[in-house]
């Protein structure tokens, strides 16, 4: 089963901060998941399409990460040069306000197989 990993920080207001005497957080929101490729041509430009597709209808910033190397999910090419075929695990990294969201659906999409059939 894929791992999944939480993390936030609290936003202070201007308020709060010179009450408290914090300086300024950082309000986004991080998601850490593992994903295995499992459709049968990996991660081809297709897939990569489908990603960034799905990550263009969301405010936060997706990367994905193979090995040492980690991309902008919002770019078809960054994501191919990850060269993933079937079986490679990937690390997919969400950070903004809806990567709750954009999380679960990128889950749906790996899946999913990308929608190919066997």
């Amino acid at each position: 089963m894929p791992q999944q990993t939480l993390h936030s920080q609290l936003s202070l207001t201007p308020a709060m901060r010179e009450f408290s005497g914090l300086k300024e957080l950082d309000i986004s929101v991080e998601l850490v998941k593992k994903f295995k490729i499992r459709n049968n041509l990996g991660l081809h430009a297709r897939a990569a399409a489908s990603i960034v597709k799905l990550a263009d209808h969301y405010n936060s910033s997706l990367f994905l990460r193979k090995d040492d190397q980690e991309v902008d999910g919002s770019s078809i090419l960054s994501i191919l040069t990850l060269s993933c075929p079937r079986g490679t695990e990937v690390q997919a990294r969400v950070v903004g306000e809806d990567s709750k969201d954009l999380m679960k659906e990128l889950s749906k999409l790996f899946e999913q197989k990308f929608g190919e059939r066997e």
